[in-house]
């Protein structure tokens, strides 16, 4: 059997590293099974969603490398919804409310005073025809809920294990709303089981909707699909939201984040195993294992991102990275890239080390420095491009000046980079005009 799996997002903000984190699971899931990956939007709640979230949630997966086999949108199958509440309403799982949202706060506080468990009392059950029509014919509209069994809803988690809950736990939960609306609860079942989803795949917050959606789809006659509920990421403040800014995909990448940073972190962030660094996706695919995750919450740290993020700079090659330099001429290119790579976070830095070693500039140094390294500059040797210059330029410095470590090597890095660290000098005084370094050195 295909396993197909899906991603559900509600375009009503951007994505943040919570929810993607779901969506490249289940990506991974599919691509170890050669199976499919579904992208739908659950945007019936019209009040809330705006495209512009719906076409960032696209650019982001253009951005992380991940496709998708289909794309749908909810609000596309009203009729089928439809359709499906007139067949559970007709089996007697469906049933007609009228309480205001007042009259439900009431009946939970009371049922919180009397020791109770606060969930639907059922009191809709009990109205007669004549009672509905007279409330109807009032102007007040009605929703309808999902009559929940009595008996124990249980399955065995992909993550968590065997999770059950015995007798009727929730609310019969709301599936229709009074605009006719039907809700993600219910919207999300009929679908998954129109487009055959083997594996739902998602945040354990979704757990207590799980319990609820199987009843409904044996309410259909449908195969159960498998789940499995990842444990959350947290912040170091709590959970983490798509409301907060910071944490969602549109800033992390124009923050310059690598795509392949992210999936690393977020697709083993929360197992047994250390965070190891794939340069692509499919051998992140090759190692997927549902048995190495955690049932338990974990956190989130920017700082470990950018620390995946060095790493994964680090180990590129010039070759899968030359394309993305400006048009320079190819071994100077692989010069400087062997020669800066080691010493950066992100991408981008590559364009300052670049004006670094081309432009004309000059850096601000100490007043007591000044004579130093005027007399440094007139013991540089003429080929600065040659493999040794800098050892014996230092050689040539040692001979003739008091100074020693830090002494002496600081105020040449900062005259010549205007930097106190960064790629050994050793190399990059290579790929610097010998009249540039002179310059930066003091003589005009």
């Amino acid at each position: 059997m295909t396993k197909i799996c899906r991603f559900a997002p509600s375009p009503t903000g951007f994505l943040h590293v919570g929810n993607i984190r779901a969506a490249i699971i289940n990506y991974l899931y599919a691509k170890k099974h050669n199976g499919k990956f579904l992208l739908r939007f659950d945007d019936t709640d019209s009040s809330r969603v705006k495209d512009e979230y719906s076409q960032m949630i696209l650019e982001d997966f253009k951005w992380l490398g991940i496709s998708y086999d289909s794309l749908t949108k909810q609000s596309d199958f009203l009729d089928k919804y439809e359709e499906a509440k007139n067949k559970l309403i007709e089996s007697g799982h469906l049933y007609e409310c009228f309480e205001s949202a007042d009259e439900l706060k009431l009946q939970r506080k009371s049922q919180t005073a009397a020791g109770m468990r606060p969930i639907y009392d059922r009191g809709a059950l009990n109205m007669t025809q004549e009672q509905k029509e007279n409330l109807k014919q009032q102007g007040i509209k009605s929703y309808f809920r999902f009559k929940l069994h009595d008996s124990e809803t249980a399955w065995v988690d992909r993550i968590k294990g065997r999770i059950s809950y015995p007798g009727r736990h929730f609310s019969d939960p709301v599936v229709i709303r009074e605009n006719g609306i039907p809700t993600y609860t219910f919207c999300s079942v009929i679908d998954d089981i129109a487009f055959n989803i083997t594996d739902i795949i998602r945040g354990e917050d979704h757990i207590t909707n799980t319990a609820i959606q199987i009843q409904i789809f044996e309410s259909l006659g449908a195969q159960m699909p498998d789940f499995a509920h990842l444990g959350l990421i947290k912040a170091r403040d709590g959970k983490i939201s798509k409301r907060i800014g910071g944490f969602d995909i549109k800033t992390l990448r124009s923050d310059g984040y690598e795509p392949m940073s992210i999936i690393n972190l977020l697709s083993q962030i929360g197992t047994s195993k250390p965070i190891g660094i794939h340069k692509d996706i499919d051998s992140l695919a090759e190692d997927f294992n549902f048995a190495i995750f955690s049932k338990s919450s974990t956190n989130y740290e920017i700082s470990e991102l950018e620390n995946v993020n060095q790493k994964l700079i680090q180990s590129l090659e010039f070759n899968e990275i030359k394309d993305r330099l400006p048009k320079l001429e190819e071994d100077y290119a692989k010069k400087l890239w062997q020669c800066v790579s080691p010493n950066i976070t992100f991408f981008s830095e590559m364009s300052n080390w670049l004006k670094i070693c081309r432009e004309s500039l000059q850096f601000e140094v100490s007043d007591e420095d000044k004579e130093f390294l005027l007399e440094a500059a007139k013991l540089l040797p003429e080929n600065t491009k040659d493999e040794n210059c800098w050892g014996e330029w230092i050689e040539q410095i040692k001979g003739s000046s008091d100074r020693k470590g830090k002494q002496l090597f600081m105020p040449l890095r900062i005259a010549i980079t205007g930097q106190s660290h960064g790629p050994e000098l050793k190399y990059l005084i290579n790929l610097i005009d010998r009249d540039l370094i002179l310059e930066r050195l003091g003589v005009s």
